[in-house]
């Protein structure tokens, strides 16, 4: 047998496969150098891009990583009564705010309690204020959290700012009332700026971060006193804290109020009220100079401590203000509406004279009350009540002594005698400025009532009575009125029958001193009664304070001319058996040159005479001190 076939397999030379090797090597290689010089010619063009295409957006927004445009709040403006006195400063404060933008999304909640346990707050209260704040600002402009902290708390967060990164501090003045109460629904306040506001101020450079006037002057007089914000451009750290200033443009201060006011002469008023309240919960003061309608001084009791809402008002303060039923918040003098019950009578008595119903000698017979049969019902007689039994008096007694007997008939006539009638009353007492607006210039005054037939039928769908007119003519019934309309009142007696504007804001100044806007008073309408019918109605109102029931009133060395009254409200006073009554006083002095109209209102004062010391005591100071 054969051997088997045995199959070779064959092999390069070993010195070829080498070569081979050698040249898959470089292929690799070059292919390698390629991709290589490939990615860096990639990023050479992007290097040329970033730097040469689209290098000065880049930069931009570099510069605007590291600086900010930030503005700069104008220094309000300050407010001084008629003898340049200040009541109204700005002083220095701190506020801490939050950069949502700079503060670490991973430290957030860490930072947040950190920083509330050191401002005393709670947490949620700082999210809550964070929360509102987004979509409404930019990222990069700090949320207030809590204004006017102490000097110890600001200095803490500046100096561990590493521990509260995003949490800044700002020098922000506040606004400091020296009056406190006793000019705080004169002046007002201030607060931050609510939503609707800025919705409506935005356009006029105004911030979600500023704080805008709330009440009385400030409020009215805000466009003047806001002044014109600047802007400055700072460098900031990584935590938003300002390193440098690279540019600033200077805020415009705002305008400063000189007020009509003489702060100690409303000093003096308000004493004068308070020791002369007794128990009755609020009473109002209001003096005017019924030469011009400035006002002299403005008092609503119970008030308030205006420097409470300075930086922020804490809740507490807030809920005990809301929820006093006294209402200290709320401003009695221009709009709490009363019956002005006998004070009303001057209006009776003028139209009376003006439409010859009365001359000053008609002499009416007040045997202490008339009877009225029912229109409806002639078994029903209607018995209207004088206070006293008076006798036969003439218009000067009738006003001197208050009689109701007479001046129902000059209102509503009786037994023969053509009264007024309740369509010329209720024009006289529009013309007088009752159921019409003052245009005071602080908010929140009422414009007070005079009922006629068409407003009866429509709000209580009844049919006008002659009893109506009785009461309407002594300020009883549906008459209402406010302190401020009732000083007005004696003021336009007093003048000869001008009605004038209430102004509290006498002339705005700029930051120079100089005048921009001087006072001139404004009429709003004559009362359609001639001087010399006046004339005669003052001679009843000296003879008030002469020999009359307002005697009281009397301040040595001058003459006086004033009127009372006691309106009754409610039920039956369990202290005396008798209706409860507010107090009222008007009048005016001196009387042949009169300088000041003064009006007192106390409610459930116990009638006129309570308010006539009060009245006493303003005019004896006023007279004495105050030049105007």
């Amino acid at each position: 047998m054969s051997d088997p076939i045995q199959s070779i397999q064959w092999r390069p030379p070993k010195r070829r496969r080498r070569k081979d090797e050698a040249r898959a090597l470089r292929r690799r290689f070059l292919l390698l150098r390629g991709v290589i010089m490939i990615a860096f010619l990639v990023l050479a063009v992007q290097l040329w891009r970033l730097q040469v295409v689209e290098g000065q957006q880049y930069r931009a927004k570099a510069e605007e990583n590291r600086l900010r445009l930030d503005t700069i709040r104008a220094p309000r403006g300050v407010i001084y009564d008629r003898n340049r006195s200040p009541l109204v400063r700005n002083v220095a404060s701190f506020t801490v705010g939050v950069v949502p933008a700079a503060l670490p999304k991973q430290q957030r909640e860490e930072i947040i309690a950190r920083a509330a346990a050191l401002l005393g707050m709670p947490p949620e209260q700082i999210i809550s204020k964070l929360e509102e704040a987004k979509g409404r600002q930019d990222p990069f402009t700090a949320v207030p959290i809590k204004r006017n902290i102490d000097r110890t708390t600001a200095f803490t967060i500046e100096e561990q700012h590493d521990r509260f990164p995003g949490v800044v501090v700002a020098a922000a003045p506040i606004r400091q009332y020296p009056f406190g109460p006793t000019l705080s629904h004169v002046l007002g306040y201030v607060g931050h700026i609510s939503a609707e506001e800025y919705a409506t101020l935005k356009d006029e450079g105004y911030r979600l971060n500023d704080e805008v006037g709330k009440a009385g002057v400030e409020t009215t007089f805000e466009s003047y006193l806001h002044g014109r914000p600047g802007s400055e451009i700072i460098e900031v750290d990584a935590t938003e804290r300002k390193v440098g200033t690279v540019d600033s443009f200077a805020p415009v201060p705002g305008k400063n109020l000189v007020l009509s006011i003489d702060a100690e002469l409303q000093k003096h008023v308000m004493e004068y009220l308070q020791e002369g309240s007794g128990s009755s919960p609020f009473n109002a003061a209001v003096v005017l100079d019924p030469r011009t309608g400035e006002v002299l001084a403005l008092v609503s009791l119970p008030s308030f401590d205006n420097n409470l809402f300075s930086g922020g008002i804490a809740q507490q303060d807030l809920d005990r203000l809301i929820n006093d039923p006294r209402r200290p918040l709320f401003n009695y003098a221009i709009g709490g509406m009363q019956a002005p019950g006998s004070t009303f009578k001057v209006i009776t008595a003028a139209a009376a004279l003006q439409e010859k119903v009365v001359t000053p000698q008609t002499r009416i017979q007040a045997n202490g009350q008339i009877q009225v049969r029912s229109e409806y019902d002639p078994r029903i007689a209607w018995v209207f009540r004088d206070w006293s039994v008076l006798g036969s008096l003439d218009l000067y007694r009738g006003i001197a002594m208050s009689s109701n007997v007479y001046f129902f008939y000059l209102g509503g006539g009786y037994e023969g005698f053509q009264g007024l009638g309740i369509d010329r009353l209720a024009a006289y007492a529009h013309r007088f400025g009752i159921g019409e607006p003052t245009n005071i210039d602080i908010p929140g005054e009422a414009i007070g009532l005079m009922p006629d037939p068409s407003w009866k039928r429509e709000n209580k769908g009844e049919d006008w009575t002659v009893g109506d007119t009785y009461n309407s003519s002594i300020g009883q019934g549906d008459d209402l009125a406010t302190p401020l309309q009732m000083a007005n009142v004696a003021a336009a007696i007093a003048n000869g029958g001008t009605l004038y504007k209430p102004q509290i804001v006498r002339e705005i100044v700029d930051e120079k001193g100089q005048i921009i806007r001087p006072f001139e008073p404004q009429i709003l309408q004559n009362v359609g009664v001639s001087p010399e019918n006046l004339r005669e109605v003052q001679r009843g109102m000296l003879e008030g304070v002469r020999t009359g029931i307002a005697k009281g009133a009397a301040v040595p060395g001058f003459e006086l001319a004033g009127k009372t009254g006691t309106a009754e409200f409610g039920g039956i006073d369990p202290r005396t058996g008798q209706q409860y009554t507010h107090g009222w006083f008007i009048g005016y002095a001196p009387y042949d040159d009169p300088r000041f109209a003064v009006a007192v209102f106390q409610y459930d004062g116990g009638g006129g005479q309570t308010a006539v010391p009060v009245a006493q005591k303003i005019l004896a100071y006023a007279l004495n001190n105050v030049k105007n």
